[in-house]
């Protein structure tokens, strides 16, 4: 099902691609911002999956905070990263790089909805962040494929494949210790590789780096049916790639997009500030909610009860 929401009308809205990412001129963040600039920011949201408001020097970490609470409920920063901040996540780049491509804390039953990140200290080069729609993905495979997505469950976990690759390749200790608080609890949850938007009604691919495996099939096949609809997920025709400037913050909606930090910078130092809303438990397209395997989430976020946006 596609999106019948109708485009934002109180803002300057610049579209960045055909299908994802778009640039909200004209208007200053605050905690304090008009309400109906705050529903038409969440509309803008929905409908271009990822925008970029700039020019916001006058941000700190408290103002936004007051600015995105305005969208929804905060999370606490990360469900097992505490060191880092207590309301806003220090994303440093000495502690570790995210290139590679996922959603936000997918590892957990209630994935955040909206995730906004602002820039604080960024590399003389290089240093962007790609974002890719997973619902735009969804809708360009051919039916049959669509059938065979609606009906996988995938397991996802915190202890993935990928960050202990990079925590092995590391050359100090600040990642290894970032690594070992990453996993100092466990969590596992199986989710729909294909949820129902809750806001929406749109249908999205739900993967990324965080899947040790496709549910029921051998170790191979599992890996090719990753592949075969992340691949989807990553061309280019579904992506953005966005050139960070300071005064930047970027808002995404994390249960339609994936995201890529662009490790091209050498050892320059990168640093945003991060900000995440509670989000709904998904729900596959037979109605089926995701499964706790392992770990209990309640003290990260509470469980958003999401209202559909009118058409």
């Amino acid at each position: 099902m596609t999106s019948t929401i109708p485009a934002p009308t109180a803002l300057s809205v610049t579209k960045l691609g055909a299908r994802i990412g778009a640039v909200v001129d004209g208007i200053e963040l605050s905690g304090s911002l008009d309400g109906e600039i705050v529903e038409d920011l969440r509309r803008a949201i929905a409908v271009h999956k990822v925008v970029v408001v700039r020019g916001q020097h006058h941000l700190t970490d408290e103002e936004q905070y007051n600015f995105v609470s305005l969208l929804g409920s905060p999370t606490t920063p990360h469900p097992t990263v505490r060191s880092r901040g207590t309301t806003a996540l220090q994303v440093d780049s000495r502690y570790g790089k995210a290139n590679s491509w996922h959603s936000d804390v997918t590892f957990v039953d209630r994935i955040p909805k909206i995730t906004t990140l602002r820039a604080v200290e960024l590399p003389p080069y290089g240093g962007s962040t790609t974002f890719a729609s997973t619902v735009a993905a969804y809708e360009s495979l051919p039916e049959s494929l669509r059938v065979l997505a609606d009906n996988l469950w995938a397991l996802h976990s915190n202890a993935y494949d990928y960050a202990a690759e990079f925590a092995e390749k590391a050359a100090n200790d600040k990642v290894a210790d970032y690594r070992k608080e990453f996993e100092s609890t466990l969590y596992e949850t199986e989710h729909p590789v294909v949820r129902i938007h809750p806001e929406t009604g749109e249908r999205a691919l739900l993967l990324g780096h965080f899947v040790k495996k496709i549910l029921g099939v051998s170790t191979k096949e599992s890996q090719a049916l990753f592949n075969l609809f992340q691949d989807r997920i990553t061309r280019l025709e579904n992506t953005v790639r966005w050139n960070w400037s300071l005064g930047d913050i970027v808002l995404w909606d994390n249960r339609a997009t994936q995201h890529y930090a662009i490790d091209d910078y050498d050892d320059q130092d990168r640093k945003l500030s991060r900000v995440t809303l509670a989000g709904d438990i998904p729900v596959s397209v037979t109605g089926e909610r995701s499964r706790v395997i392992t770990g209990d989430a309640a003290e990260y976020s509470v469980i958003d009860e999401p209202v559909r946006l009118a058409g």
